[in-house]
């Protein structure tokens, strides 16, 4: 019987998870998530297939981690997106890998367009053709902060990044976020 590979592709995932996060598609290297997942590069390969696989793998877990902790409530937009905005503010890696692959993508896998349907769908019922509008600026919204320059945040009253501050942030993205309803209504 084959030895269980299950634990070696759980630290693979992590350190590719991590690797992608930081250096993107392009940047990352195998050999570094290799080490860090204490595998060998050949393992990555066959358990993974390409880099871009992997990386492909990896954003799509990222999404569907996302949409499992974070349920998608059209009927209380304000309230998803608040909740959305703390759980991408506990994992700034997920953003980054979502920069990373409307960065390094011309088109989105199908595994990413097939996550946002169901929202779409749903969004259809109450906005009409607006859906993917609101869905738009929903989603600019909730993460403008962490997708604001160092630049812009350095004007912040106090450190950009404290507990208040955040909350701050996030009570006037709910007020927002409760305007565009209201506006594509």
């Amino acid at each position: 019987m084959p030895p269980d590979a299950t634990d070696t592709k759980r630290r693979i995932l992590a350190a590719a998870r991590a690797e992608f996060a930081q250096y993107g598609l392009a940047g990352a290297r195998v050999d570094r998530i290799a080490e860090t997942g204490q595998a060998n590069k050949r393992s990555i390969y066959v358990h993974f297939g390409s880099k871009n696989d992997l990386f492909d793998r990896v954003v799509t877990s990222a999404l569907t981690d996302m949409a499992e902790s974070v349920p998608f409530t059209a009927e209380d937009l304000p309230a998803y997106a608040g909740a959305l905005f703390d759980y991408l503010i506990a994992r700034p890696e997920v953003l980054r890998l979502t920069t990373w692959a409307g960065l390094e993508r011309a088109e989105a896998s199908p595994n990413e367009v097939y996550a946002y349907e169901p929202k779409v769908t749903v969004l259809t019922e109450f906005f009409g053709e607006m859906a993917v509008d609101v869905l738009a600026l929903l989603l600019g919204q909730v993460t403008a902060w962490q997708s604001a320059s160092a630049a812009l945040r350095a004007h912040a009253p106090d450190d950009p990044w404290s507990a208040s501050r955040i909350q701050q942030h996030r009570a006037l993205l709910i007020t927002s976020v409760e305007a565009l309803v209201g506006a594509a209504k």
